[in-house]
């Protein structure tokens, strides 16, 4: 607590809210999605296939944004451009055709541990909603995504497969479930989150933390930590409430696109 309020006396500064509000105006635009993996599900207009075919795309979203984009639109057409149906359906010979896959570290067999586990997700605990609100009801977001683990991998997995959703309970900061949280709980005027899962205030969110939000988050003062990881995220979003208590993962758009797009070095002196 000491660090936080040493940070509270820091940065409750009009000119880093000016920067933060001017920033997220800029870069939460629908032209936003063009070149970012939240184009995936925004493909979708059905409720389930949104959140499958986002959870896929987030699960991919490490490295180049392009390749990310590629190959979340190479796994959805392997699926036949209907995530949910054919979750639901699809067939052992079917699933053959995911033997090939691979992005990265996952392939095939990553893809059809959680798939399955996907799948019985939807079929056995009342789909991703109703199993990460519960997790939120429980306590907060570290819990939802920490229950999603451990559901995910109750079913039969390969153990290599296990890296690929993060356990916050080894101390990760989750940054692909954070994002994937946002996109399905936070909705404005401005289009680019889809607000889909009503149970959860955008409130509770915690703000995911790659490396260009970090980066502008230090630079700005908002972050002390050196490590990426689940502390940094809770210092974070602690101080992001400090502008905006009912909202504050809105300004991830501010801390990633300053960093990718812009010269962080005018944020000092």
């Amino acid at each position: 607590m000491r660090l936080f309020k040493q940070m509270t006396e820091k940065i409750n500064d009009s000119k880093i809210n000016q920067i933060l509000e001017e920033a997220a105006l800029r870069y939460n635009t629908r032209a936003f999605i063009e070149d970012d993996p939240i184009c995936i599900p925004h493909q979708f207009v059905v409720k389930e296939d949104i959140e499958i075919a986002g959870f896929f795309a987030a699960i991919l979203a490490w490295g180049q944004r392009k390749t990310i984009i590629a190959k979340s639109y190479q796994l959805l057409g392997l699926m036949n451009n209907k995530p949910y149906d054919f979750l639901m359906h699809a067939s052992d010979n079917e699933l053959k055709a995911f033997r090939f896959f691979k992005h990265r570290t996952f392939n095939g067999d990553d893809f059809l541990a959680i798939f399955n586990g996907l799948r019985m997700i939807y079929k056995h605990h009342g789909g991703l909603e109703k199993l990460m609100e519960s997790g939120f009801k429980e306590k907060d977001a570290w819990q939802a995504i920490a229950k999603l683990n451990r559901v995910m991998f109750s079913y039969p997995h390969l153990s290599r497969s296990r890296k690929h959703i993060s356990n916050p309970e080894t101390g990760s900061a989750a940054k692909r479930l954070h994002m994937y949280l946002r996109w399905m709980v936070r909705k404005d005027k401005n289009g680019v989150d889809f607000g889909i899962w009503k149970g959860i205030s955008p409130a509770q969110l915690l703000c995911p933390l790659d490396v260009h939000v970090a980066h502008t988050a230090r630079k700005l003062g908002l972050l002390n930590r050196r490590a990426n990881d689940r502390k940094a995220v809770d210092e974070l979003t602690v101080n992001l409430r400090l502008f905006d208590q009912t909202d504050p993962v809105r300004y991830d758009f501010a801390l990633f696109g300053i960093s990718k797009y812009e010269n962080t070095n005018l944020l000092t002196g």
